[in-house]
């Protein structure tokens, strides 16, 4: 995390505070958790882009999406191998509610302007609607995407439609602010 700060801070300091946030899977959990702690010392980015991320320390079983996953995501994105992946990189179980290490759940007052891209076909889908909801319900913009038919991890294949789709509501987006 004060990597992320380190740079975040050092291209601010060069950008007239027109920076934007991002990342996707696990770097959008770490972008919105740089975010928050940017806001927390006074320097918030212009924006912050997630996409298909997960922002909380437990996910959530959804049946609704779940039935939507298929292949090996079935096993490897299930809710118990999550909540494994998320005490391991906690570290500990106390870290598991350290808003900056997962930011669903806590306050998020203030939060700089959203743009989330979730993949229809996502367990961890669950866990960002949620987080959409939470940035809404404290007052953020929030400017919410599911891709249709998308799997996650979706920006990893250029040659997909849905790449470019997702790229182009990233482009958009951040031209519009």
């Amino acid at each position: 995390m004060e990597d992320l700060l380190t740079g975040f801070r050092s291209v601010s300091s060069q950008s007239a505070g027109r920076v934007i946030l991002g990342g996707a899977s696990a770097g959008a959990c770490l972008a919105a958790a740089a975010a928050l702690q940017a806001l927390d010392i006074g320097s918030a980015p212009k924006g912050v882009i997630l996409a298909y991320g997960f922002f909380h320390s437990s996910h959530l079983a959804s049946r609704e999406i779940q039935r939507r996953v298929r292949d090996h995501r079935r096993l490897t994105h299930s809710r118990l191998v999550l909540n494994a992946v998320n005490r391991n990189y906690a570290g500990t179980r106390a870290a598991l509610n350290d808003r900056y290490a997962f930011p669903g759940g806590h306050e998020l007052d203030g939060f700089p302007p959203t743009l989330m891209i979730n993949a229809e076909r996502d367990a961890m889908r669950a866990s960002g609607d949620r987080f959409g909801a939470e940035l809404l319900s404290a007052g953020a913009d929030v400017e919410q995407h599911t891709l249709p038919g998308t799997r996650h991890a979706f920006l990893n294949r250029p040659r997909l439609d849905t790449f470019t789709r997702a790229v182009d509501l990233m482009a958009e987006w951040s031209l519009s602010g």
